[in-house]
């Protein structure tokens, strides 16, 4: 372990030893800056030090010729003032190379979501269409908030609706939330938190009129699947989620009761949904099928359906009703209920609302059931004539 005054000169010179694979040479006026010399001519620039345990660590600074002596050793001087106020630099190097890229973290959030979300798909749709392209190859601690920030501003202009931003900003969040409960090194500062979300009005109301929902069911039967029809039906008839819908099952269905168990609900409690002498028929009409536990499924597969996108399209735009969703038959069916007079606590019930906040989006509907009531107690005081009906 010789002991020398570093300077460009011995750097440029220095050897091992014969019959040694390596040596170590260390400065006399830096502590612990050393260079070290191997037999294949290879020389690094380091510095060793003792950490808070006691151990002797090693932090690489450069390798010889990459940077000039007077660069190394003012990187020395700057390490060495770190240790002397309690840092440690190679553990501090170690930890930023186990920093892992976005994408790794990306992955490990969408095995997460698969484990709780019922329908992962839309979480990893938005990873893979958005935001895996920006940021993948990035190292979770080079993504800063003033970029992310931008790139939603970007967003935006490109034309994306405002929910679409909205739900890749949330999942981008989550990312780092989750990043930082597991302990992921570099996550410890969340670059989407504090971004300033502009407000915006997502709501998108649209009823189907009697009309429409012939037109579309007409549609319907002309399709090339044949479940479209009564998935569109029982949609309108009972106002359930269309995935509940989906992955209805024989055993739920009571026919005797008039009801349909949904096991496993968007609010995490099951509910039953009763059922209408319509849907009652509509449901003994279909098809079962031996050793398929089903209700609608996919005839080719006999599983449910991810979803009817494509079969929805043809129907929707043959019925001349652009712009329809097929949640909006969830809509449809309270709008229904409403102004055939059924109340809003009863109709957040069978929809299955966790809250009346979800069921009071539906209050307008409601106006004309209200005027008839007015209008009945109206005539019956008969005020507006001089007097009231001495029969009240």
């Amino acid at each position: 372990m010789p002991k020398v005054k570093l300077d460009a000169t011995f750097c440029a010179i220095a050897s091992t030893p014969a019959g040694k694979t390596k040596e170590s040479y260390w400065d006399t006026t830096i502590t612990g800056f050393v260079l070290e010399v191997r037999a294949t001519g290879s020389k690094t620039f380091c510095l060793r030090y003792f950490d808070e345990s006691g151990r002797q660590r090693q932090h690489k600074i450069a390798s010889y010729g990459d940077i000039t002596f007077a660069q190394a050793a003012k990187k020395a001087q700057q390490l060495r003032s770190q240790v002397v106020l309690g840092g440690d630099p190679a553990a501090q190097k170690a930890k930023k190379r186990s920093v892992p890229l976005y994408a790794v973290l990306a992955q490990q959030h969408l095995d997460h979501a698969r484990t709780y979300q019922r329908s992962h798909y839309n979480t990893e749709m938005i990873l893979r269409r958005h935001i895996l392209p920006k940021w993948g190859n990035l190292r979770l601690d080079e993504i800063k908030q003033q970029q992310v920030a931008l790139w939603l501003a970007e967003k935006r202009q490109e034309g994306l609706a405002p929910a679409t931003v909205e739900k890749i900003r949330i999942t981008f969040n989550r990312s780092f939330e989750l990043g930082k409960q597991w302990q992921i090194p570099g996550a410890e500062v969340n670059p989407v938190h504090g971004i300033p979300r502009p407000k915006y009005n997502n709501a998108r109301e649209r009823f189907l009129s009697a009309d429409e929902a012939a037109r579309l069911l007409k549609a319907a039967e002309a399709s090339y699947n044949p479940q479209l029809k009564p998935i569109i039906q029982l949609l309108l008839l009972t106002g359930a989620r269309k995935m509940e819908l989906l992955k209805a099952e024989w055993r739920h269905i009571d026919l005797e009761r008039r009801a349909w168990l949904i096991p496993d609900s968007k609010t995490g409690k099951p509910r039953y949904v009763p059922l209408s002498q319509p849907a009652i028929e509509v449901i003994e009409g279909l098809v079962r099928i031996p050793g398929c536990p089903y209700l609608l499924p996919n005839p080719e597969t006999l599983k449910p359906y991810d979803n009817v996108k494509r079969a929805w399209d043809t129907a929707r735009k043959a019925a001349k009703l652009d712009g329809l969703r097929i949640h909006d038959l969830r809509h449809s069916a309270a709008s229904f209920m409403i102004n055939a007079g059924v109340d809003l606590y009863a109709v957040g019930k069978i929809l299955g609302h966790a809250d009346t906040a979800s069921t009071a989006r539906y209050s307008h509907l409601a106006d004309s059931t209200l005027l008839a009531a007015v209008e009945a107690g109206a005539a019956r005081m008969n005020v507006a004539k001089g007097g009231a009906n001495h029969g009240v």
